[in-house]
């Protein structure tokens, strides 16, 4: 195995090779099975190994990988109506490869709509301090958390900072063109926003023609129980961008916006963006889930999983404070932040994955198919984990 000797050392990795999956189960180099409940963070939204997903993309590869945008790509424009009629909303499609890149077309089509001619710019896009929007420089910039912000300067300007939702509408001015918001903080630690204090923003920036962005990388996709969290919240934002269980682990990021011409010919591109194989996979996805939500089973899992974490926190409630999120993302807030990094670590070598959010937060997203018994298994070896904390 060439353990980092081509490979950038970015990432703190386990010492575990997996070489094939199940749906919600993994089987490692050894021969070890892991129940997992972090869907490679929120991305393998239908599972391990799907073998409907696995034949659709081995049957577009045998046609068409890519061509370019230059082109009319007939599954592109597909996904994209799937996409839109799943959401309920008025918008239109374009098609990146990652959520940072869906941030970075929404940040541009804030940015266009914000040049009026010969009147004053708007160009000031507000965000969370606990935020997060990407790894590239615009995106980490647009990222809150002040940490993030260390060795990559100078930034692009414009960004402003509120601490808390409370405090977005006063830092609204002459500049101000769009307000940037998770309605669950994910990496911030599973942190749901308000719902009434949304819609409450909502109305006031409307009536502001201030754009309202909202983030749903991670909470999209049915991910917290609706296509997107802001149909939970009965909110109809501006603009939403999409990515992770998109694709169902082909690389895919999607912005969406109601406002359909504010970006012409020119304006903004992608490469490999909305190509035959990525734009096949998010159609497959999409419709998988659809059918998957209508069944009742999505909302049977979501209820069965939400149990699980109430009795966990409620019999270790002197490690977890509560349990938090909705839909399958969800996380349990521990009292002893330090402690979070032994049970993910204990938890791992008892054979189930999860993950950290923020500074104490236990956080899961499984795949939203996974089963009863996946999901009892994991819940049994995250219980031993913690009895050996």
């Amino acid at each position: 195995m060439l353990k980092n000797s081509y490979v950038m050392p970015t990432y703190a990795r386990a010492d575990i090779e997996f070489v094939s999956g199940d749906n919600a189960t993994l089987m490692d180099s050894k021969g070890r099975d892991y129940i997992d409940f972090t869907s490679g963070i929120g991305v393998v939204s239908i599972g391990h190994g799907d073998n409907v997903l696995a034949r659709t993309l081995a049957d577009q590869a045998k046609k068409i990988i890519h061509i370019s945008n230059l082109y009319y790509i007939e599954p592109q424009e597909r996904a994209a109506k799937k996409i839109v009629e799943a959401s309920g909303y008025d918008m239109k499609c374009f098609f990146g490869n990652s959520g940072a890149e869906a941030n970075e077309g929404a940040i541009k089509i804030a940015r266009k709509y914000g040049e009026v001619d010969g009147e004053l710019k708007r160009y000031k896009i507000i965000t969370l301090k606990h935020s997060f929007h990407g790894r590239t420089i615009t995106t980490v910039k647009a990222t809150g958390q002040e940490s993030m912000h260390n060795y990559f300067g100078p930034f692009p300007d414009g960004f402003v900072y509120a601490d808390t939702i409370d405090d977005i509408a006063g830092q609204v001015d002459e500049h101000t063109v769009a307000v940037m918001i998770e309605l669950i903080q994910g990496e911030g630690g599973v942190q749901p926003i308000d719902k009434a204090k949304v819609q409450k923003l909502a109305k006031f920036l409307k009536a502001k023609d201030v754009l309202l962005i909202v983030d749903e990388v991670q909470t999209g996709v049915y991910r917290t129980g609706e296509f997107t969290a802001s149909q939970v919240y009965e909110i109809e934002p501006d603009i939403i961008t999409l990515a992770k269980g998109l694709g169902g682990g082909v690389p895919i990021g999607v912005v969406m916006s109601g406002k359909k011409d504010v970006l012409g010919p020119g304006d903004h591109g992608s490469t490999f963006g909305g190509n035959y194989l990525s734009s096949t996979a998010a159609m497959t996805v999409v419709d998988f889930l659809t059918h998957y939500k209508e069944s009742g089973a999505l909302d049977e899992m979501i209820i069965a999983f939400s149990k699980k974490l109430e009795e966990i926190q409620k019999a270790h409630s002197d490690i977890f404070s509560e349990a938090v999120g909705f839909g399958l993302m969800r996380g349990l807030r521990m009292f002893d932040a330090d402690t979070l990094a032994r049970l993910i670590t204990l938890a791992r070598e008892n054979g189930v994955m999860v993950l950290r959010a923020g500074r104490n937060t236990l956080r899961f997203l499984p795949p939203l198919t996974i089963t009863k018994e996946e999901m009892d298994e994991g819940f049994k070896r995250l219980e031993k984990a913690i009895c050996s904390l």
